[in-house]
């Protein structure tokens, strides 16, 4: 029963206030109040005993006196507004309480203007009790705070970020290590915690982080496209929380806080030599927290993630996913396009020469697309240097890449059996096989712009007098060398009398004679 409900009773039965003060061990001027406000109201001493206590209380308190008081009026009019002004840039507390004291001398002092203003900010702000579904949400986020290792190459001290997941219903928590909180080393220490949880929640909530976010909305942020491949290949959706409202994810913001007190403290004293290590140490405390039993429940996390929460995720994928990468790029005069993450070229066929082609390359792939369809696929390298298919190449340039004794040979014996004999006989000396090539090369033009019996003839030529050169080939065909063939007679034993461009035939010898006669008789008639 309350001290008031007690007056009350005493007072009806008719005992004094100074004993009923003595008795209920209070100060007499408090029950001489109680007992004039009941005289003064003309309460009901009956109906006031059967009234429950928070009642009775509020009948009997004048309540808080800074809410009657006319400054309060006069404060409470101007607070919408002292709050739009602190959302400003530059503007503190302090400003505005000059402001209002300016405008009313009498009005509360600096501490009493902040605690009213903060009680408005409290009134308007309320907190709400959010309630969890088994296997439903995954929390991540960074922590604020970085650990360290030791470098034993070069004893340099690395920093590195400490990634934190929290199924929310169990509160069962996983954190680890990783170099940064770049796109790829979150998708892997988030990758790691779903292996370590077995199973993937329906819903992945994380921070704003350039990781996860490209830019922020507060109804539809628009994520990493590399976020948005991951969480299709594991099942998940992606809702991140909104800009500076860390309640959204309050859970692993406390849980940031937890660890900080059993991951970090107790490992303050330690001294780690790799990543690796470090993260053993961690995984080793982060199992002890979720086996510690919680307060004010008899069970601990990883017993009612157990129990409850594991059977409810959904399963892995079967294949791990494999990061991808996206850009756009031009394919350049070589019909090549030049990746720089890798510093290489990949080649794609030539007629897209000039085109805008869409790359997407993860660890071992690089495909290019054009227009929707692939048009290249490459095993990735990093490094300066070209990778490039024959297939892609002009029919000039595979002409060029396949050079080689062989290539002409075949090439040739195509067109001519006697044209192949004579490229065989040129590979047959010894010479630098560039020389050789371009030689080939003029072989082969010669052929194209030259009659084929012609050609035939001189090629025979050619080699019956082992003139293999090109410049040699071609002046047998301009001077028609090959005729002589068919004008030579027989020789008397019964072979054929060679020819050449240099024979100037019996009517020039004889001519040549009578010559030498005539001049020998004109001397002799001289004499």
């Amino acid at each position: 029963m309350s001290k008031i409900k007690q007056v009350l009773r005493l007072h009806k039965e008719g005992i004094s206030n100074r004993r009923i003060a003595v008795e209920l061990g209070l100060y007499k001027g408090t029950v001489n109040d109680y007992i004039r406000k009941v005289n003064e109201h003309g309460f009901d001493v009956d109906s006031l005993l059967n009234l429950e206590d928070p009642v009775l209380e509020e009948k009997f308190s004048a309540g808080n006196p800074a809410y009657t008081d006319a400054r309060f009026n006069y404060l409470k009019g101007k607070l919408s507004y002292f709050e739009g002004e602190l959302r400003r840039a530059h503007v503190t507390r302090k400003t505005l309480w000059n402001e209002y004291i300016r405008e009313c001398p009498d009005g509360y002092r600096y501490s009493q203007f902040c605690y009213h203003l903060n009680q408005l900010q409290l009134a308007r702000h309320p907190s709400a009790i959010l309630e969890h579904i088994a296997g439903n949400e995954l929390h991540v986020d960074f922590a604020g705070d970085r650990l360290s290792y030791v470098d034993l190459g070069t004893g340099e001290v690395i920093e590195v970020q400490v990634f934190i997941g929290c199924l929310p219903y169990s509160n069962y928590t996983f954190a680890m290590a990783v170099p940064s909180q770049r796109t790829d080393d979150f998708l892997y220490a988030l990758s790691c915690c779903l292996k370590d949880m077995g199973g993937c929640p329906r819903i992945l909530i994380p921070d704003n982080l350039k990781a996860a976010v490209i830019k922020a909305d507060r109804y539809e942020p628009e994520l990493n496209r590399v976020l948005d491949d991951f969480a299709n290949h594991y099942g998940f959706a992606v809702l991140p929380t909104r800009s500076r409202k860390p309640k959204d994810k309050a859970l692993v913001e406390n849980h940031v806080r937890i660890i900080y007190t059993r991951v970090y403290a107790q490992l303050r004293n330690q001294r780690f030599f790799s990543i690796e290590a470090l993260n053993q140490a961690i995984a080793e405390k982060v199992s002890e927290h979720n086996q510690t039993r919680q307060q004010q429940k008899d069970y601990s996390r990883e017993e009612k993630f157990l129990a409850e929460e594991k059977q409810v995720l959904r399963p892995l994928p079967e294949q791990e996913f494999e990061l991808k990468y996206y850009t756009d790029l031009r394919v350049a005069t070589n019909n090549c396009i030049y990746l720089g993450r890798d510093k290489h070229y990949y080649s794609v066929p030539y007629i897209y020469i000039g085109q805008k082609v869409s790359v997407i390359y993860t660890r071992s792939l690089v495909t290019i697309y054009c227009q929707g369809k692939v048009i290249a696929t490459h095993s990735r390298t990093v490094g300066f240097g070209y990778t490039t298919e024959k297939e892609h190449l002009c029919s000039t340039h595979q002409h060029y890449r396949d050079r080689s004794p062989e290539y002409y040979i075949r090439l040739a014996e195509k067109r001519s059996g006697v044209l192949g004999e004579l490229i065989k006989r040129n590979f047959e000396k010894e010479e630098i096989p560039e020389v050789i090539y371009k030689r080939c090369d003029g072989f082969l033009s010669l052929q194209r712009k030259t009659d084929p019996v012609i050609f035939e003839k001189a090629c025979r030529w050619a080699l019956q007098n082992n003139l293999l050169s090109y410049k040699s080939l071609q002046k047998i065909i301009e001077n028609k060398t090959y005729c002589q063939v068919e004008d030579c007679g027989e020789q008397e034993d019964g072979n054929k009398q060679r020819s050449h461009i240099n024979i100037r035939g019996k009517q020039h010898y004889d001519n040549h004679i009578n010559q030498q006669q005539t001049e020998l008789w004109n001397r002799s008639d001289k004499d």
